[in-house]
């Protein structure tokens, strides 16, 4: 046995909180290694390719790049750089984990205003866990209201705070190195980087990345492997073409894998099976070319095996030796997935209906999505989904909705436990970042909320930092109403804390809803006479039926209204005709406002074209039957 090493390649994760840079940094790394042909027309954030990761702004599904490096530090020829590029969410958390799996050390990015915020602890503690070099990289230094000083000693003292935390999980832990972290000062937007550090607010001293790549070159260690150890592959990410069917994403831990080669493919029960690699491909940039073969350190991709999954081993038909399962942390929040119930199904052709086709989406997402878990709860039309958070959810029933799937989404749930007879419920621990004023609302909302505080800092900068320990229960439909609260300023992020005690009832709505009584279409007469009391979420001439919800009570109790009335019309002449009525514009609910705001009793209609809210029982006799008996029991 002898250990090899690879010097011409590097695997690196960029890991961060959402919205400090990273997939804008890889786009500059992608630039400035002329990694593009000269002709390709290239978009801001290239490595976001999803519409949905386009529209919100956000990574969703951790994604790789291979960077082919010639400047003045690779000395003895090209150097390839597999980086991974990581969202920032802890609702995608299953994809940082997968990410991370792949890498040999990561890049820590802080935005050198806002520090490190409970993602990056969150992030940072996985990349310890897994033993892994950091390179903190302080993003942002042109801010006008950067303080790089702090931000610096404060990812330290995070980083410290965690390897005390883990010294007793993981023993052999290199204080050392975590105490010698490199720091690069860098503004990933104008692609420059520095070790020198610059002034707050202005930019780096260097035009170009070379120090960044420097400090990737000399502290994250090059792949090393057994040269005489059997092949090992582990599936860290799947991908579809339409050419070559399915195809899983590979790390090659040792051994060469070759196109046209006989593997064994090791299940995650433990069977394994002889299968074929018909295709094998290798990343530059954003595009996948063919290969003859791949050795140990490589990130490749293979297509041939028709229903691999994520965490199984690729290995020598002549000696089996499989990798261990890949472990993702619990779901926490669940919602009820079924077919379309509402009297309005179906109404446009070419749309998916039926339990059948909506089963099978589900399971195709299982394939690719680590974090999701999809529980059968004995009916035949509905089943429950259960995720990492709610966005991670919504996320996944927008991309139904897109595909042209008709559904009935319920309110989303905590998945609870039982422990020694008692109800557990998970709970989040919440970071807020907001103006000083509006300290006494952000207290009182999650005091309401049942959430307890655990510190408060004030930097004297005019903006308060606290942290809460919170139910997740609480934090369903929180976002809009933080966001009101401090007219969109606050900056709100949680991550999961564990399970504690039930912590009793929460009442997170106020204001009850407004219920159509008949189908019918919605009549501007009846909308405007009804306005002073309500607010509305459907548009005149727009179709209800019985149970549908139509607008938001200015009290706390349900109300069942006529939507669907006309004006009568007589031949006599009214002395008011002339008057003009002005009429309230109403609200469009996007798909996470009406999970948000839907209740118990309620849940969301969701179609390709328009998205609505209703009660459970459309009936009004049987909703008010429902009720007497809640309250009996």
């Amino acid at each position: 046995m002898a250990r090899a090493l690879r010097s011409d390649l590097r695997n690196v994760a960029i890991v961060a909180h959402v919205d400090h840079g990273k997939t804008t940094l890889v786009d500059a790394m992608l630039r400035q290694t002329n990694s593009f042909d000269a002709h390709a027309h290239l978009e801001e954030r290239s490595m976001d390719s999803g519409d949905l990761e386009r529209e919100k702004g956000i990574t969703i599904l951790a994604k790789n790049t291979a960077i082919s490096y010639q400047g003045v530090h690779a000395t003895d020829g090209p150097i390839t750089i597999n980086v991974i590029d990581t969202p920032g969410h802890a609702d995608f958390g299953g994809e940082v984990e997968r990410g991370l799996s792949m890498v040999d050390g990561v890049v820590l990015l802080v935005d050198a205003s806002e520090g490190p915020l409970p993602q990056t602890r969150f992030v940072l503690r996985k990349a310890l866990e897994a033993k892994l070099p950091v390179i903190l990289l302080v993003n942002k230094t042109d801010r006008p209201d950067a303080r790089i000083d702090e931000v610096v000693a404060e990812s330290q003292d995070l980083l410290l705070g965690l390897a005390s935390d883990l010294h007793d999980d993981v023993p052999d832990l290199d204080l050392d190195a975590i105490l010698d972290v490199p720091v690069v000062y860098a503004s990933g937007r104008a692609g420059a980087a520095s070790w020198n550090k610059p002034e707050n607010g202005t930019m780096p001293d260097q035009d170009d990345l070379e120090p960044l790549f420097d400090a990737i070159l000399k502290h994250i260690p090059a792949p090393t492997y057994d040269d005489e150890a059997p092949l090992q592959a582990w599936v860290t990410n799947l991908d579809a073409s339409p050419f070559l069917g399915r195809i899983a994403l590979l790390r090659v831990f040792s051994g060469t894998i070759r196109k046209g080669q006989m593997v064994a493919w090791v299940r995650h029960d433990g069977s394994h099976t002889q299968v074929k690699i018909t295709e094998l491909l290798k990343t530059k940039a954003l595009d996948r070319f063919p290969a003859e073969s791949a050795t140990a350190g490589d990130i490749v991709a293979v297509a041939g095996i028709e229903n691999i999954t994520i965490g199984e081993t690729i290995a020598d038909p002549d000696d089996v030796r499989p990798l261990p399962a890949i472990t993702v942390d619990d779901p926490a929040i669940s919602m009820t997935i079924g077919t379309n119930t509402s009297p309005l199904v179906g109404k446009v052709k070419g749309h998916k209906l039926t339990a059948r086709m909506i089963k099978d989406r589900l399971d195709r997402e299982l394939i690719g999505n680590v974090s999701l878990k999809v529980v059968d709860i004995g009916a035949p039309d509905s089943w429950e989904v259960q995720g990492r958070g709610e966005l991670a959810l919504a996320i996944l029933v927008e991309n139904m909705r897109r595909e042209g799937y008709e559904l009935t989404v319920g309110k989303p749930q905590v998945v609870t436990k039982k422990v020694d007879g008692k109800t557990f419920e998970p709970f989040e621990h919440l970071t807020i970042d907001a103006p000083e004023e509006h300290l006494g609302a952000i207290t009182q909302l999650l005091a309401a909320r049942k959430g307890r505080m655990e510190s408060m800092s004030n930097h004297g900068t005019g903006w308060v930092r606290m942290e809460f320990i919170v139910p997740s229960r609480g934090l369903i439909g929180f976002r809009t109403e933080f966001l009101t609260i401090t007219r969109g300023t606050g900056i709100a992020n949680a991550i999961s804390h564990g399970y504690e005690a039930w912590a009793g009832q929460i009442i997170t709505r106020v204001n009850g809803s407004i219920v159509a009584d008949r189908a019918g279409v919605a009549t501007p007469f009846a909308m405007t006479a009804l306005q002073e009391r309500m607010s509305f979420f459907v548009e005149p001439t727009q179709e209800v039926y019985e149970g549908m919800v139509v607008g938001e009570n200015s009290r706390a109790d349900d109300m069942d209204v006529n939507i669907t009335k006309e004006k009568q019309l007589t031949n006599m002449r009214q002395s008011t005709s002339d008057v003009f009525e002005r009429m309230t514009p109403s609200r469009k609910l996007t798909l996470e406002e009406c999970l948000e705001f839907a209740r118990e009793d309620e849940c969301v209609e969701v179609t390709p074209e328009v998205v609505r809210i209703r009660k459970v029982l459309l009936d009004a006799n049987s909703r008010a039957r429902a009720v007497s008996r809640a309250k009996k029991n």
